[in-house]
């Protein structure tokens, strides 16, 4: 049985599967050249010529002859389809590529010896000024990378109090560094 060309549409809505191959072979060419004409490249012309046949097979039932031919219904869905793709890429943010040494200078910053020494001594007197329980503590949790419970049992404290002792230790020496940060001594200093 032979169907004339304006049917390819009804037929695809009726879900006849070699109406999707004759509307392919009839109107790839139409959907092509609107999407090629509206894409930046021909990988974004392939997938809009994708989306726009999906659309095409969604939409089927939609077509009315009396309003138009396949040409003309195939050709809307098409340039709607377009239409909607520009939209969205216009509301997405553009992005530019980061300039290399800006990049690999803040996803690498190499610390300058100098002022981790600074900072060390800085780390160093405020440390100093804990009373020697809370040093103590600190310490073997910092440097020695101790556990709280190894630090209870090395030290004979209760667990409780060892937590307390560094939590309270670690808020101490944060008050002292952000207040002697502005007397700290600089590399000129010393």
């Amino acid at each position: 049985m032979t169907f004339s060309n304006e049917l390819i549409i009804e037929r695809i809505a009726a879900g006849d599967q070699r109406a999707v191959t004759e509307c392919l072979d009839q109107y790839g060419g139409l959907v092509w050249s609107i999407a090629r004409n509206w894409s930046d490249n021909a990988a974004d012309a392939e997938d809009a010529t994708q989306e726009i046949f999906l659309e095409l097979w969604k939409s089927a039932s939609r077509y009315d002859p009396a309003v138009g031919s396949e040409a003309v219904f195939i050709s809307t869905i098409a340039r709607r389809r377009m239409i909607d793709r520009l939209r969205a890429k216009q509301r997405r943010p553009t992005t530019e590529p980061l300039d290399e040494a800006l990049t690999l200078g803040i996803a690498d910053p190499a610390p300058d010896a100098g002022m981790l020494a600074v900072d060390a001594e800085i780390a160093a007197r405020a440390v100093a000024q804990l009373d020697p329980g809370q040093q103590e503590v600190l310490l073997m949790g910092v440097v020695q990378g101790m556990t709280h419970s190894e630090i209870a049992e090395a030290t004979g404290k209760p667990l409780g109090t060892v937590k307390t002792q560094i939590r309270r230790g670690l808020v101490q020496v944060r008050e002292l560094i952000e207040r002697g940060a502005s007397t700290a001594p600089t590399k000129a200093d010393g």
